[in-house]
């Protein structure tokens, strides 16, 4: 590809906009790399309470555009506003979608119309690209909230296609476990042909499928480690779907996600009681000292490792197996801090342990982004226990701190963390493979054993410091992605 390549990419999340997990960084990290490489990009994304909230300077660039939805017709704005990077945000508008204090829910569960907020989006798009005069070479989609989009662009009935026929659609998987399945009254208002409900189409056991139909419907799918392109074709991993996925093997493939180390470096972190580096690693003990005293921890424990985990209180992240090997942790020597919020058994199930150890667990049950930025530096180790993990951010932001990953060997966890070996001096982290907490201890006590080697330890945080996941490795395999998709369609 000689001429620079358009780019639509479509989100429900985008930091610094609105958030809730992983992909809302990944959608900011990979669209500024992306514009790094001089590709004419833009990104859409719904206008929830959150971004009205920032006061940004915002331009309505279109009013009242009309969007069938089965029975009824409904109206939404185009919003547009240009980041530092100069990249075009195109936020979709309609309060009665989005103006609401969560993004797919609130405490009291799943928001009941979250089938009609995504299906209008999706809708909303085609429109979007006409209004703004701009064909897409490549229309990237992400998880199963845009997973439509694909199904719309091969479906001639329902916008002019000739617009989009040299388009490419690709469709990534962040999480197959979150596949957007809605009851089948929900398909009247998508005002796709009845034959497209089947299972060939978006038929999910008698329910439509909105993460089936992008994997099903797109040109290409990719997910976010070449490790988890494989494992979600498999019955352990694949939710459901893993025969789709293994049928579109051929046009699948794992992109790592990067990290943008202008906000994860502890040489210039804004957060942290005391910079440092690789070269003078002398801040992340004042790190240490500082989080121990936040999170109301035995100071006299300095010495002792401290082991942190930034996550979502759910058994993916295998906070089941953390807790039968909590007690053993401690018993090693080490203390243990947590930042993070989810289920309330979870929750109660932690704060029963902590009481046994006063002094030695420190809890924080919300998502603190100071916090995590102070546990990434001042923890020795890092646990990921994950049963299963499509990426993961956390350890390669360790790495960066100087914070030794603990994790289970899956998905982007076995990508990114070398297995530290003694006798050859290599490594980044250490790596356990069963799923109980036996192997997770007896992985937690090598790292403990290593620790008390302050020469060797010092040796593996610096290897770990050394590693580079910047977006801008990423975004170069996903460009030669979309050419690959664009040769493809025009041949």
């Amino acid at each position: 590809m000689n001429k620079k390549i358009k780019l639509l990419l479509i989100s429900s999340e985008m930091t610094p906009f609105a958030q809730t997990g992983g992909l809302a960084e990944a959608i900011a990290g990979l669209s500024k790399a992306l514009k790094k490489f001089d590709l004419d990009i833009r990104v859409a994304l719904p206008f929830y309470r959150s971004i009205k909230k920032m006061h940004l300077n915002f331009n309505t660039i279109a009013k009242q555009i009309k969007i069938p939805m089965g029975p009824s017709t409904l109206k939404g704005d185009i919003i547009l506003f240009k980041t530092d990077e100069n990249i075009p945000i195109y936020f979709i508008k309609r309060d009665r979608f989005f103006d609401r204090s969560g993004i797919y829910g609130d405490r009291r569960g799943d928001y009941h119309d979250n089938a009609e907020r995504f299906i209008f989006l999706s809708k909303v798009i085609f429109k979007l690209c006409q209004i703004i005069s701009f064909i897409p070479d490549v229309l990237h989609c992400h998880d199963w909230q845009t997973g439509l989009i694909p199904v719309y662009h091969k479906e001639p009935s329902i916008y002019n296609i000739n617009y989009f026929s040299n388009t490419v659609s690709i469709f990534t998987i962040h999480n197959i476990a979150y596949q957007g399945i809605f009851k089948k009254d929900k398909f009247i208002f998508t005002d796709l042909p009845e034959d497209i409900f089947s299972q060939n189409g978006l038929e999910f056991w008698g329910k439509i499928n909105f993460m089936k139909g992008g994997i099903l419907f797109s040109d290409i799918v990719s997910t976010v480690s070449p490790t988890y392109a494989k494992e979600i074709q498999t019955k352990e991993y694949g939710f459901g779907l893993e025969e789709l996925i293994k049928s579109r093997a051929s046009e699948l493939c794992g992109i790592l996600n990067g990290v943008d180390y202008s906000n994860w470096d502890p040489k210039n972190d804004p957060f942290l009681a005391s910079n440092y580096s690789s070269k003078d690693l002398r801040g992340k003990e004042i790190c240490k000292k500082d989080l121990i005293n936040e999170m109301e921890l035995n100071k006299e424990m300095i010495n002792q490792p401290l082991v942190g985990m930034i996550s979502r209180l759910a058994s993916q992240k295998g906070i089941d197996i953390l807790l039968k090997a909590l007690p053993g942790l401690i018993k090693m020597g080490a203390n243990f801090v947590f930042l993070g919020k989810g289920e309330k058994g979870y929750q109660r199930d932690l704060k029963m342990i902590a009481k046994r150890y006063p002094g030695r667990i420190g809890l924080r049950f919300s998502y603190d982004p100071t916090l995590a930025h102070k546990i990434e530096a001042g923890s020795d180790i890092l646990v990921m226990p994950s049963l299963y993990e499509p990426c993961g951010l956390a350890q390669i932001y360790a790495m960066r701190y100087g914070t030794i990953p603990v994790v289970r060997a899956v998905g982007g966890l076995e990508d990114t963390v070398e297995n530290y070996i003694p006798q050859k001096g290599k490594g980044t982290g250490f790596k356990f493979k069963e799923y109980n907490a036996k192997a997770f201890l007896s992985k937690l006590k090598e790292a403990i054993v290593l620790f008390k080697n302050k020469e060797e330890w010092q040796n593996l945080m610096m290897k770990a410091m050394e590693v580079d996941f910047s977006w801008e490795k990423s975004a170069s395999k996903y460009i030669e992605l979309y050419s690959r998709g664009i040769d493809k369609k025009r041949k």
